[in-house]
């Protein structure tokens, strides 16, 4: 199965302390804006996203479809056949996709300590 892209999506209470927090741990910023309440940023290959007020608790994110650097992969696993998967499998999913749709769509399930995972395709 290929999930695509991880981060992690942390649930911040300042954007803005959290940006310099981790700028000054290397990491730039990547995608989002502090007006948006979100950033995504990079150090290296490694990406986490900052959000402000959008979620509570903090979410390992998958997104099929985009390599490290959000470019779009040719070859890649559809977020739907990784929903059948998941199913077939017995895993319980709190949100599922659209399996009539094509494109970008979405998925959230909880593993067995209570993180939430997030499997966000936008292509």
């Amino acid at each position: 199965m290929k999930l695509g892209a991880f981060s992690v999506s942390l649930s911040v209470k300042d954007l803005n302390k959290s940006k310099a927090f981790y700028e000054n741990l290397g990491f730039e910023v990547f995608a989002g804006a502090l007006e948006r309440k979100y950033l995504i940023m990079k150090n290296e290959e490694t990406l986490i996203g900052l959000f402000e007020g959008m979620f509570e608790g903090n979410i390992l994110t998958f997104n099929p479809g985009w390599d490290s650097n959000a470019n779009n992969l040719d070859n890649f696993d559809d977020v739907r056949d990784i929903q059948k998967s998941l199913k077939s499998k017995g895993i319980t999913l709190q949100t599922e996709a659209d399996e009539s749709t094509v494109g970008p769509a979405s998925l959230t399930l909880i593993d067995p300590d209570g993180n939430a995972i997030l499997i966000d395709q936008h292509v």
